[in-house]
């Protein structure tokens, strides 16, 4: 199966082709850790890897797209974009969160205590999710406090993520217990995760941890009979 991965949600901009075919085998990437613009850079990057791995669109058997959690522009740009794809060629999207991407890319696969990974929130908050030694999810993403996660982690926990530094300090934590301290997914995570992933299971849909905080403008404005 030949895919094109897609990340957009955090700083980071990334694509890459991965081919997992006995005599089809490739990859190749192009990432970098912008911040803000990846409407500006993500099209070159695509064509960049697609070139490189002598890929046609057609060849593709399916996209992938990180859906959070993330910024709510950088989300948008890539499920515009994966999912225009999608439509054109008539291939499934697949999304990946972020959180499953950096604990694949994190845990030690050790049969030991469970990873936490971590994305700097709102103030105290943190988006964050719990995985086994072994990558798999073992708890539903959401948002959580500093106060809430010092009462209820367990014993052992591990950390990963933007905010694993900041947990491990107002949890009273270990440093050894930090595995990684990396802000967005690694795109081949990305790409190996929607190879296997279930596309009626997976929707290319954002993930929204919290609402937004604007609100529409009431103002002024005349009630509708």
């Amino acid at each position: 199966m030949r895919v094109l991965a897609i990340d957009t949600a955090l700083a980071n901009c990334a694509a890459a082709v991965l081919d997992n075919g006995a005599d089809t085998a490739c990859y190749d990437s192009v990432g970098e850790e912008i911040g803000r613009g990846h409407a500006e850079k993500l099209m070159d990057m695509i064509g960049e890897v697609m070139a490189e791995t002598s890929t046609a669109f057609s060849d593709l058997d399916r996209v992938i797209v990180t859906v959070g959690p993330g910024s709510f522009t950088g989300l948008r740009v890539g499920l515009s974009v994966a999912r225009g794809f999608g439509l054109v060629l008539g291939k499934p999207v697949v999304g990946i969160t972020t959180l499953a991407a950096i604990a694949k890319s994190s845990a030690p696969d050790d049969g030991g205590a469970p990873l936490l990974v971590a994305l700097t929130g709102k103030g105290e908050e943190v988006y964050c999710q719990a995985f086994s030694a072994s990558g798999d999810p073992e708890s539903e993403a959401g948002v959580r406090t500093f106060s809430d996660l010092a009462a209820t982690l367990p014993e052992g926990i591990r950390l990963a993520g933007s905010a694993a530094e900041s947990v491990a300090e107002k949890c009273g934590l270990p440093q050894d217990r930090i595995l990684s301290r990396c802000g967005y997914p690694g795109i081949r995570e990305v790409a190996e995760l929607g190879l296997v992933a279930d596309p009626a299971k997976s929707s290319p849909s954002p993930l929204y941890l919290r609402p937004p905080d604007a609100t529409p403008q009431t103002k002024g404005r005349i009630e509708r009979q």
